[in-house]
């Protein structure tokens, strides 16, 4: 850690956002790894910001919120077991002690992110109108969204 305390030093006049540029550029940084290393060097003791996801969604238009309300509520539709929490300040679906799926809102689209990455491969074919990447897929901000689709996840999830 010494080492990316000693970066962060380098780098403290700079602005938060060219901060969070300089760790994703220069050492392949997700977003979520580069705003803790900025957030901790900068002297917060908590990188918590919502406790629930109406405060996360409150920063977003009413068609993102609509979106990711739509989302959850055709997985929660079929597994009412499905809780919706906030881990790593973004939406969660979570079953028991278990992870299912994240969701986070951008400017242009949102991501999903399965936790068990497999799904994006066992789901390729569902997947192919979407933009796939490591470990999350992108869909439109007014997404119609694709309750079978979603459901599966859920259930290979559950699966796996």
């Amino acid at each position: 850690m010494s080492f990316w305390f000693a970066q962060m030093a380098e780098i403290s006049e700079r602005k938060y956002p060219e901060q969070i540029a300089y760790l994703r550029e220069n050492f392949g940084f997700s977003q979520a790894h580069a705003n803790a290393l900025v957030l901790y060097s900068r002297g917060s003791t908590t990188s918590v910001k919502y406790e629930n996801m109406d405060q996360y969604l409150a920063q977003f238009d009413e068609t993102k919120q609509g979106t990711v309300r739509s989302i959850f509520r055709a997985m929660t539709d079929k597994f009412p077991e499905m809780q919706v929490v906030i881990a790593w300040n973004h939406p969660f679906g979570k079953i028991a002690d278990r992870f299912i799926i994240g969701v986070s809102v951008h400017q242009q689209h949102i991501l999903l992110g399965p936790w068990e990455t497999k799904v994006l491969t066992d789901l390729a074919s569902e997947l192919a109108p979407y933009v796939v990447n490591k470990k999350t897929f992108k869909v439109p901000v007014d997404w119609k969204v694709d309750a079978k689709l979603l459901r599966k996840i859920v259930e290979l999830t559950i699966k796996a």
